[in-house]
């Protein structure tokens, strides 16, 4: 009897753990796991300031400058020690040769529809799917990029690469 009444406990907390699930799930938000800068800790140079009147406001454009950070590449540019104007030169075609088949103006929802269907094609064993835990990095674990493997193929075959952490820092 005890056995049984242990079973039905355990058996309703499995359903209504499941059934707190939050939606259907979207892309994961990575996290870098290393000691290294973060490149996504933008700091503008100077004051934001709220316009007086929001309604005038321009359309945000694609690669547009803003006033409180009005040359952020030509600023990383010369701070890194570089030649701003033989960057500018170049940015266009690369900007031009990665565009050339087109842009989705909803690359967003179509990755996280992807992505979401590659995930439940290569789910996980029937107790991960049965508490829905996470199997991103199992299902793309053959898509992974080892990057230090690459660093020594690039090297092996005279590519001059810059230097890289060690692994495990």
């Amino acid at each position: 009897m005890a056995m049984r009444a242990t079973l039905l406990v355990l058996m309703t907390a499995t359903i209504g753990l499941t059934a707190c699930s939050n939606g259907t799930p979207t892309l994961m938000n990575l996290r870098n796991t290393e000691s290294g800068p973060d490149e996504f800790a933008i700091v503008p140079t100077n004051d934001l300031e709220l316009p007086a009147d929001r309604s005038t406001l321009p359309t945000p454009t694609l690669g547009g400058t803003n006033r409180a950070d009005p040359t952020p590449e030509a600023d990383a540019i010369a701070a890194l020690g570089g030649n701003i104007a033989r960057a500018n030169a170049n940015a266009g075609g690369l900007i031009n040769h990665a565009s050339r088949f087109g842009v989705a103006p909803d690359i967003r929802g179509t990755l996280a529809a992807e992505d979401l269907a590659f995930r439940q094609n290569n789910g996980g064993r029937v107790l991960e799917r049965l508490f829905q835990n996470n199997v991103y990095f199992r299902a793309y674990r053959r898509q992974a990029l080892d990057r230090y493997a690459e660093l020594e193929r690039l090297r092996r075959s005279g590519v001059q690469t810059p230097s890289a952490p060690p692994p495990g820092l």
